[in-house]
């Protein structure tokens, strides 16, 4: 069969340019009489017929088909295949007579883009004239359809202080047009931003990679603190941006980081507690944390400091962060009916480093023992219970947890539960499962779900117990490789040179051990690792290696159902080992080398600076002894024969304060009201010119602060003189009201007034003039002032 095209346009120019000159004879051989019979080609090849999907004008002719065969009967032309007499029906038809296919109605390119229709050449009687042609159809695509994000709304996290540039999240939209068209490629942006809350941050804070859809950070500024989360929306549209569009919504939160330390709020608390009772609760105390509720950086860790015994516990409450104080063991209240306990608090996660620097916090609780009867006892506490987290509702639990040693009636009751998993029977005390349970709670930790029962007697005394629930798990944690470094002996030859790796896995078995390690096929050259046992193996060079840093890629699995696994690079360090296996240092390896120094040179050098020591301490010893003998006897430990004056034989360690005002430190000129100036002669301190009996001051020393407390116990002997004047300093030291200069310390002043007699009675009735001070030019230089104050001469 031939075929002409009856399309305008294009098509028809097209084909004309494919048909030769026999060709349209075959097609009108009346344009050949006379000219004698010309033998036509047979089996035409006709190309892919294009039609323009959503075409309006239908019915359309397609293209027209005719035998190029010369019947002197009527030829009748049939088409079938899919969109004629097979699904989707009704798209295509031809006229018996003329040969000419039109297409019925539009197209969806979406939905069909091409059909095969085969077209058949027939005589009346539906005797095939010759073979049948092959028709194919393809639907050119338009822009009918607008690209649609693949989620109604997106989610992701950010976390504060993020630096820009920090990945947040990916998007995604799908186009049914044609793929291999503009129409279908696609463009994203952000076209608005909103805080949550409203207005706390104005500026532009993320942006969008407008071919892959990733979003990103753009400034800094994400504080959790002011912001909790953004809504952004966001804008697809195809043809590279420039065709149809569609909106969509981005949720990003702000995750917290630990820059909060908690906070006791009160700080003190009142508690009362029965005696003969253990492990129950008997108060909570409060903290305040401004970091994110039921993270780690928000959930509290208690300590009591002053419970040496262990009498009392303290444990968070996964719900509210409050601290459950409780007896772990029983108090009797004739022992002791008070106790004072200092309990202090810290998050799970550590402290963040831009957390401000602040003392941890502490609270007082006072613990009053009540005298009472005995409360009902649970069998056990924590109540121990195993199921998997998929138990069935209303499945029996735990019975008969609690009994009353006075046999009385009790009444259970569930004063804890966040999840709202159990249910108990308030006369059995029988606890059952409310619903199922699940795994990823952020109440359940290290597999086990906390709740607490309470039970009551008949008299109203009740007690509390811990519900501890384990669930069984499923596999969810591929293991990880350990360790991510170490070192390998150069030496490749020996089977011992290697480094022993492990794996760990937060699952439980049978969902973790035993492992396997491979080393992928692409990475295994030089490297290979050997299988030990179940939980290890050994990473081993298959050649002698140059000394340096190696990154091996090792891959472990797991025994869980399904196997996970998970690749590690580890860091191998390749040196020089001696003979134990360790790597040399430079210093060894140059000791070890032929041109370093030999051992026994290195024991003589040893062996003589150990001599040299050993001469040092005899000379010290010995002058120490010849100072020894140079001290008057009678004297005490302070005595000595310097005449140096003893400021100079003070040291000064990290001494503060003052600066250039400090000046006046040594100033000892003393202040006094000339007006109480004594008539007597002889009753004034020599060479001051104050009066005895009146207080010497310094000019620098403030006197407005409340003198410290320091010994009062006059020494014995002289020799008690040096302990004495060191109990001084130290209560002096750790004086917080003490100016950062020097000052004057008063030792027992008893101010104006006092009802003491003179301290010179203790000696004596006589007045100061009478009494022997010669005993101080024998205490040595360091009490050779003092002295010279109370010389006669």
């Amino acid at each position: 069969m031939a075929v002409q095209m009856l399309m305008v346009c294009v098509l028809g120019a097209l084909l004309c340019q494919m048909w030769s000159c026999a060709e349209e004879e075959a097609l009108h051989p009346w344009r050949n009489q006379g000219k004698g019979v010309v033998r036509v080609k047979r089996d035409w090849i006709i190309p892919p017929i294009r039609v323009l999907e959503n075409s309006k004008q239908v019915p359309e002719d397609l293209v027209q088909i005719k035998s190029d065969k010369i019947f002197t009967g009527e030829v009748i032309y049939k088409l079938e295949g899919p969109g004629v007499d097979q699904e989707p029906k009704n798209l295509f038809e031809i006229d018996d007579k003329t040969g000419i296919i039109r297409s019925k109605r539009p197209l969806d390119r979406e939905r069909h883009n091409s059909f095969t229709l085969k077209a058949f050449a027939l005589s009346p009687s539906g005797e095939r004239l010759e073979n049948p042609s092959t028709i194919e159809i393809v639907v050119l695509d338009q822009n009918d359809n607008r690209p649609a994000f693949t989620h109604s709304q997106f989610g992701g996290i950010v976390s504060e202080f993020s630096v820009p540039g920090t990945s947040v999240m990916s998007v995604s939209a799908t186009d049914a047009d044609d793929p291999m068209t503009e129409n279908a490629f696609l463009s994203y942006s952000i076209i608005g931003q909103e805080s949550i809350p409203a207005n706390a941050v104005t500026k532009t804070m993320f942006g969008i990679n407008n071919e892959t859809g990733a979003i990103y950070t753009r400034d800094v500024g994400l504080d959790r603190e002011v912001v909790k989360s953004f809504r952004l929306k966001l804008q697809v549209a195809d043809m590279g941006g420039m065709g149809l569009t569609s909106e969509g919504v981005a949720i990003i939160h702000v995750s917290d980081i630990n820059n909060h330390a908690p906070q006791f709020s009160p700080a003190s608390y009142s508690m009362t507690a029965v005696e003969n009772r253990e492990d129950y609760e008997i108060g909570r105390v409060n903290v305040t944390d401004r970091d994110d509720r039921g993270t780690g950086n928000w959930e509290a860790k208690y300590f009591i400091s002053n419970d040496p015994e262990g009498i009392f516990a303290i444990s968070a409450d996964p719900a509210t962060n409050e601290g459950i104080l409780t007896v772990v063991k029983p108090l009797d209240y004739e022992a002791q009916h008070e106790y004072v306990l200092i309990l202090t608090v810290e998050n799970v996660n550590p402290l963040s480093n831009k957390a401000p620097n602040l003392p941890m916090s502490t609270a007082t609780v006072v613990v009053t023992v009540v005298n009472e009867n005995e409360a009902p006892h649970f069998r056990e506490d924590p109540i121990q219970i195993v199921v998997p987290e998929s138990v069935v509702p209303g499945t029996l639990l735990k019975s008969n947890i609690a009994f009353d040693p006075d046999n009385s009636d009790l009444r259970y009751e569930i004063s804890r539960d966040p999840e709202r998993w159990l249910d108990i029977n308030r006369v059995t005390g029988d606890i059952t499962a409310k619903r199922t349970f699940n795994m990823r709670s952020p109440n359940v930790r290290n597999n086990i779900y906390n709740a607490v029962v309470k039970v009551t007697d008949a008299d109203g005394v009740s007690t509390t117990a811990t519900v501890a629930i384990t669930l069984k798990e499923t596999n969810d944690f591929p293991p990880q490789l350990f360790p991510l470094s170490g070192t390998v002996c150069r030496d490749a030859g020996s089977r011992s040179s290697g480094l022993a790796v492990t794996a760990v896995d937060k699952d439980l078995p049978p969902h973790a051990a035993p492992f396997t390690f491979e080393m992928p096929d692409d990475l295994s050259i030089n490297w290979t690792v050997i299988q030990v046992n179940d939980t290890h193996a050994v990473l081993q060079p298959l050649i002698e290696l140059e000394a340096g840093e190696y990154a091996v890629t090792v891959f472990v699995s797991d025994s869980g159902s399904p196997v996970l696994s998970a690749y590690a690079q580890v860091n191998v360090t390749v040196c020089l080992c001696d003979s134990f296996g360790d790597c040399k240092s430079e210093a060894g390896a140059v000791l070890g080398s032929s041109v370093g120094i030999s051992f026994i040179a290195l024991i003589i050098i040893m062996a003589s600076i150990a001599l040299l020591l050993l001469l040092l301490l005899l000379a010290v010893a010995v002058t120490s002894c010849g100072r020894r003998h140079h001290i008057k006897k009678g004297t005490g430990l302070l005595v000595g024969e310097s005449e140096d004056d003893i400021r100079d034989n003070v040291f000064n360690y990290d001494e503060q304060g003052g600066g250039e005002e400090d000046e006046n430190a040594f100033n000892i000129d003393l202040l006094w009201n000339p007006h109480d100036a004594p008539s007597t002669p002889g009753s004034y301190y020599p060479g001051s010119g104050v009066p005895r009996g009146k207080q010497p001051l310094r000019k620098d020393a403030p006197h407005n602060l409340p003198s410290p407390i320091y010994p009062r116990r006059p020494p014995a002997d002289p020799t008690d003189i040096e302990d004495y004047i060191n109990d001084g300093l130290e209560a002096a030291d750790k004086d917080p009201n003490v100016p950062p200069y020097d000052t004057a310390l008063i030792y027992d002043y008893e101010g104006e007034g006092s009802l003491a007699g003179s301290l010179s009675s203790i000696a004596s009735g006589s007045s100061d003039g009478d009494q022997d001070y010669d005993y101080l030019n024998n205490w040595g230089p360091r009490f050779q002032k003092l002295a010279n104050m109370y010389d006669p001469r």
